[in-house]
């Protein structure tokens, strides 16, 4: 099992959140996975590895050779439409789902 963040502190129940692992499709960018009104919707987060291990997302080991990735972090709650929106877009080559607390 991999971590991606370090666990709360004891009795900081805080909200489960899903952080998907996006390879995306050769030509694309960031800006190409999810519209304004998602990201605003839902307060979806999209990051490269870099800027994850910034702010404390660590243990993602990418799969080889498979190209530029972005991680993309959203309350549980909103996981389901982030879902689909990835399974529907041109700029996705793969992805992975992570749940993380």
């Amino acid at each position: 099992m991999t971590t991606l963040v370090n666990a709360a502190p004891r009795g900081d129940h805080g909200a489960m959140m899903t952080v998907f692992e996006v390879y995306l499709a050769r030509g694309t960018g960031s800006a190409d996975l999810l519209s304004a009104e998602v990201l605003r919707e839902t307060g979806a987060q999209v990051m490269t590895l870099k800027e994850a291990e910034q702010v404390g997302f660590q243990g993602l080991d990418p799969l080889e050779g498979s190209g530029d990735v972005r991680l993309i972090a959203v309350r549980e709650r909103d996981a389901p439409w982030i879902h689909r929106c990835l399974e529907t877009s041109h700029a996705v080559a793969s992805f992975r789902a992570h749940q993380v607390e």
